[in-house]
């Protein structure tokens, strides 16, 4: 046996046992890496994944707000196009508002009208109450004249005791006559009535005010600020009152509405926060959010067409129920969304002390439309006021 043979034969033992030794430490690396990440796996799980309900079945809602005419009428103008933003109060559609100027001049002229009639009732009144003072008056001097007349019963004729006493009978006629006449004046006017609150008067007041505002209804304005949509609206198009003419999104105020399974609701609780993504952003791009309630009913319980379980073929389907999910508003402002976009929600469940499906004991304040301001019409009203009472 050469010398190369000799060597050769004297280190295969000593690479075998290298190699053992290689792979040995290898498996106990891979046994120690596998151990590691099984008990990365369980404290992930009972630390965060079993605290946590997710869901893909999610997406972007929001107020639909519907432009609608509250009188009917002939556009004039359009002020706004679909996707254009716009402000509170900035006019979106113009209606023909010549017929409502002419209602609006016949109103102010009625009330002119009736303050003119106020006017000349409150004279006659006057001039009734006078003649009623005066045939007392003569009454009083006719009946005094008669017990003269009737203590010389002797020394007169007949015939002049009888004509002071017919012209007794025919003063108190007219006294009651007169009487008659001031109460159907005092009946029109009423006793110290002020002239403001008259009845004809606060009627005509109030077909000002109606004509007044019918003619501001000729500007349709936006409600609240946002964005337009499905403008259905054209110049010359004749609308009734309730016609859609288009749809103001107001998108700092939407939500997203998670669909979790009926199963999932469990341990989840209104106030939870939610770790959400959306499907136009990415991963990357994660909004903060709050659970705020749980819908009424699961989805198919208002669906236009709901399901009948009570069948022979019932097939148990495990229902979903919307989670109503509140963003965070500088997260939103950062990222602006979409009403319907997708979204991907995980709730984080480990916070139990807020309220379950359970409604909350105190009702929060509705939105509400700012009220009629109505000085400009009231200034009008007192400027008639001032010009024809003077």
């Amino acid at each position: 046996m050469s010398s190369s043979e000799t060597r050769a034969v004297s280190t295969a033992p000593q690479r075998q046992s290298i190699d053992s030794i290689r792979r040995k430490r290898n498996l106990i690396i891979l046994s120690i890496t596998l151990l590691l990440l099984a008990v990365g796996f369980t404290l992930m799980y009972f630390l965060v994944w079993q605290h946590n309900e997710e869901t893909d079945d999610a997406y972007v809602n929001g107020y639909l707000v519907q432009i609608t005419p509250q009188i009917s009428g002939t556009v004039q103008a359009v002020a706004v196009e679909d996707t254009q933003s716009v402000k509170a109060g900035q006019m979106l559609v113009k209606l023909d508002d010549t017929d409502m100027k002419l209602a609006y001049e016949r109103a102010q002229n009625e009330l002119i009208n009736t303050i003119r009639q106020n006017q000349q009732q409150h004279a006659s009144r006057d001039q009734t109450q006078a003649q009623v003072t005066s045939q007392q008056a003569q009454l009083a001097r006719l009946q005094a004249d008669l017990r003269r007349r009737e203590q010389l019963a002797g020394a007169i004729s007949a015939e002049e005791l009888s004509h002071a006493r017919a012209a007794v009978a025919e003063a108190k006629a007219a006294l009651l006559a007169a009487q008659s006449q001031q109460r159907s004046a005092e009946a029109v006017l009423g006793r110290n009535v002020p002239l403001r609150e008259q009845p004809a008067v606060l009627t005509a007041v109030s077909h000002v005010k109606n004509a007044w505002l019918n003619l501001r209804r000729t500007h349709i304005a936006a409600p609240m600020a946002g964005q337009v949509a499905k403008r259905n609206v054209q110049l010359g198009q004749e609308v009734a009152v309730g016609t859609p003419l288009m749809v103001v999104v107001p998108l700092e105020k939407v939500w997203v509405d998670a669909n979790f399974k009926e199963g999932q609701l469990v341990d989840m609780r209104v106030g939870q926060p939610a770790l959400i993504t959306a499907d136009i952003y990415g991963s990357k791009v994660k909004y903060q959010g709050t659970v705020v309630g749980f819908s009424a009913g699961t989805g198919s319980a208002f669906s236009l067409l709901p399901a009948q379980n009570a069948t022979g073929n019932w097939i148990k389907v495990v229902q979903r129920v919307p989670v109503r999910i509140e963003l965070n508003a500088k997260d939103l402002a950062a990222h602006p969304l979409r009403v319907g976009l997708s979204m991907n929600v995980a709730v984080d469940t480990r916070d139990k002390n807020g309220q379950t499906m359970q409604p909350a004991a105190v009702l929060p304040e509705g939105e509400a439309l700012p009220d009629v301001d109505w000085s400009p019409v009231e200034q009008v009203i007192d400027n008639i006021f001032t010009e024809y009472t003077h």
